[in-house]
């Protein structure tokens, strides 16, 4: 009984890819517009689960709580006399001041990201040097040296020299050297970046010897970070407390945002083809129904007319579905995102040439299947079935 069911089953496969081939330019135009609405949604859906991957990997050596001072709502220089205040809460591995901001070079319109700490107090901070493509990341007391991203190099045109010249507020020049370049890997963190000691970056920005621009806090036990962000906020009024996880949300919220937008914007289109895939199959051609027609006239029932239609919408949606899907991981792994980058990153005159793997997970992939194949099989069946429970001699004339 069994093999029966199977070899029928494989005759309408048959007779349904010979019926497919008749109607190939028809059926071409469809499966073009499917992969591409396809390829536009798993795009999306990859770049968008490659840049959070890649946040939340980058955030992992992140200091366990970041504290910056606020007024008026606005971030401000931290004193680090607060410093010996929280020295005092049980709990507290270490707190190092931070200095960053964005440096503006008028030559060529970019912003650089000026950054300077005690890099030793960082976890696995030995590992560092392998960020570098050459060279070493400035000591602490190596004032006048600046490790720099691969586009800094690129857009001050050093080519082979190793120094560079910033200016001060008061518009006199402090001249570096270089001590190191980030290699490509690090790209999506370190392309605009300059790491200096805290005496260049205090001098470079006019920052005086009490302050800084956030602390960042190392916890001894990570199951106790929330309950020392609260007596940090309890002692510290005024300021802004925030833990990893919290900025680990934020990136999920922001690239899970853009990309929500962005879906719901494909969404309208997959929507559109399948009122446009509705349309034509509810209205068949006198061909197609003289072709139903004459199968139930020789004895093919229903159920036979309906797997037929099946087949058809089932091999054309998977052929798509495969098609888009693997021009969408082409389209991420090796063409970089191209089309959607700047809508998921957003824009930079030193945009970052970064490489991200393509991240998918099966849920993924069913997400993608059941939003776009299912819709279009209901789309094909359902005015095939319409069609075929009209009488044999009605559907002939």
């Amino acid at each position: 009984m069994a093999s029966q069911i199977i070899e029928k089953q494989l005759n309408i496969l048959d007779y349904s890819l010979s019926s497919l081939w008749r109607k190939k330019l028809k059926n071409l135009s469809v499966i073009l517009v499917f992969t591409a609405v396809i390829f536009l949604v798993a795009s999306f859906q990859m770049i968008t689960r490659s840049l959070t991957s890649a946040a939340e990997d980058a955030l992992v050596y992140a200091p366990e709580i970041t504290i910056q001072k606020l007024s008026i709502g606005r971030q401000e220089s931290i004193p680090l006399k607060y410093i010996d205040q929280l020295s005092a809460i049980f709990g507290i591995r270490q707190i190092t001041p931070r200095i960053w901001g964005y440096y503006f070079d008028e030559n060529n319109g970019a912003n650089y990201t000026v950054m300077a700490m005690d890099t030793t107090v960082m976890p696995k901070s030995s590992m560092l040097s392998q960020t570098l493509r050459e060279g070493n990341l400035p000591g602490l007391t190596e004032n006048g040296k600046v490790a720099i991203g691969r586009s800094v190099l690129k857009a001050k045109n050093l080519g082979s020299r190793r120094s560079l010249s910033l200016f001060r507020p008061d518009l006199s020049l402090k001249s570096f050297k270089v001590s190191g370049i980030f290699n490509e890997e690090t790209d999506i963190m370190t392309n605009d970046l300059m790491v200096m000691t805290m005496a260049d970056a205090r001098d470079l920005f006019a920052i005086s010897s009490d302050l800084a621009t956030d602390l960042l806090v190392y916890v001894s036990n990570p199951a106790e970070v929330a309950t020392i962000a609260r007596k940090i906020s309890e002692a510290i009024p005024g300021t802004r407390v925030l833990t990893r996880q919290q900025i680990q949300k934020t990136y999920r919220m922001i690239f899970g945002w853009r990309s929500g937008f962005a879906s719901v914007c494909l969404l309208t289109a997959l929507a559109a083809f399948v009122i446009l895939a509705w349309d034509k199959a509810s209205g068949l051609s006198p061909e197609e129904r003289r072709e139903i027609g004459i199968l139930k006239v020789i004895g093919w029932e229903t159920t036979d007319i309906l797997a037929i239609r099946f087949w058809e919408g089932l091999l054309i949606s998977i052929f798509a579905f495969v098609i888009g899907c693997t021009l969408a991981y082409i389209h991420v792994a090796i063409f970089e995102a191209v089309l959607f980058r700047p809508i998921l990153v957003g824009w930079s005159v030193i945009f970052p040439p970064f490489r991200l793997p393509p991240g998918i997970e099966l849920g993924d992939l069913l997400l993608i299947f059941s939003f776009s194949v299912l819709p279009y099989l209901a789309s094909t069946v359902i005015p095939a079935w319409r069609c075929a429970i009209v009488s044999a001699d009605s559907a002939i004339k």
